[in-house]
């Protein structure tokens, strides 16, 4: 659902850029709690690594936006990821793991105009976010507290957030659309076939929560306090083991290798199974084709990019290119990622200190 630049005209776009500008200002501020280990009872000796965690998690989306899966006869959808994200990391932290991919696919990839990029986080990072993690945690409040209640509540959340992500985009097209198109039949399109998107979104949200569920439930924010509970066979039956003050911690080791597993398969899919993804256009490029939402749209500015349309310029086989810019845009994403998610969370450490510091912090 990257929208190119002229699909919405320069007011609506900067009115979108002000919006979205004043949501990663909101996101850094709850993302310093998020990723700060004091913040989250039980999550275990790990969480002083969520930094880096939250820049998997962002590389882990980048990775799996290139896998296009067909949802339609000439029409494919892809990851938008604010639902995984907000699951995983926390909604804060989320809003700006997408919105760290769509800045990079933009700069580095000519995907999603700059001028339009306050548009894309609105309706990608923003939309998506808000709308599951709301959705989501009203479901596990009336659900059973149990690993199969979370991951069925990251589907349901998932599912919604893509169409409510294109509700976004055609009430902005509504306002600064550069065509002159019916909107309701933009409406009726765009909300159909991400309907249809929104199944393979919510079917990848809920396996990948569900797989670091069934690993690390101490990394998932949304299974917060989510404890296998301990069974002793007493008089030949199995009984709840008393709660513990504090919960046991899982080993570094065992973080270590998540975070391993996690690049490790970001890196394939990016760099070997994008070659196989679905080469039809995205629900909004072909809902924009039929419609004639197209007509104004205009070329990128970093158009001829190195690594323009996911493929590295000058290398002649296409899986060799674009897999290496798989490869490229997975290095860079989670470098970047975690740079950002690491001065978020320093910044919250140095603001504690010098509070504590100051006259007023200071205890009589």
């Amino acid at each position: 659902m990257h929208a190119p630049d002229g699909f919405i005209d320069v007011p609506v776009s900067a009115a979108a850029g002000v919006l979205a500008a004043g949501a990663i200002a909101v996101s850094l501020r709850g993302a310093r709690r998020e990723l700060d280990d004091t913040a989250r009872p039980g999550a275990g000796a790990g969480a002083e690594r969520t930094a880096p965690l939250a820049g998997l998690v962002a590389a882990f989306i980048f990775a799996v936006q290139m896998l296009n899966f067909p949802v339609a006869a000439g029409t494919s959808g892809h990851l938008l990821g604010g639902a995984l994200a907000a699951i995983l990391v926390g909604p804060y932290t989320g809003v700006l793991c997408v919105s760290v991919v769509l800045l990079l696919q933009s700069v580095l990839f000519a995907d999603g105009g700059l001028t339009a990029l306050g548009v894309n986080i609105t309706t990608m990072a923003l939309t998506t976010t808000v709308v599951a993690y709301a959705l989501f945690r009203g479901l596990v409040k009336v659900l059973p507290r149990s690993r199969r209640s979370v991951t069925a509540a990251s589907f349901v959340a998932a599912l919604v957030s893509v169409p409510a992500s294109a509700v976004v985009f055609t009430l902005l097209y509504a306002v600064g659309g550069t065509t002159d198109v019916s909107i309701g039949k933009v409406a009726t399109a765009m909300v159909g076939v991400h309907v249809l998107i929104g199944l393979g979104e919510a079917a990848i949200t809920a396996l990948t929560v569900g797989a670091v569920i069934a690993v690390r439930p101490d990394l998932v924010h949304g299974a917060r306090g989510l404890r296998q509970k301990l069974k002793l066979r007493v008089n030949g039956e199995l009984v709840d083991a008393p709660e513990t003050a504090e919960p046991v911690p899982a080993p570094a080791r065992s973080l270590r290798r998540v975070w391993i597993a996690g690049l490790v398969t970001s890196l394939v899919l990016a760099g070997f199974v994008s070659f196989y993804a679905s080469a039809n256009p995205d629900g909004l490029e072909k809902v924009a084709a039929d419609h004639g939402i197209d007509k104004q749209a205009e070329e990128h500015a970093v158009a001829d990019s190195p690594l323009a349309d996911y493929g590295v310029k000058d290398v002649d086989d296409a899986r060799l290119s674009g897999g290496l810019a798989g490869v490229i845009g997975v290095g860079v994403t989670v470098v970047a990622g975690t740079g950002v998610f690491w001065a978020v969370r320093r910044r919250r450490t140095a603001d504690e200190q010098a509070e504590a510091t100051s006259p007023a912090g200071t205890s009589v």
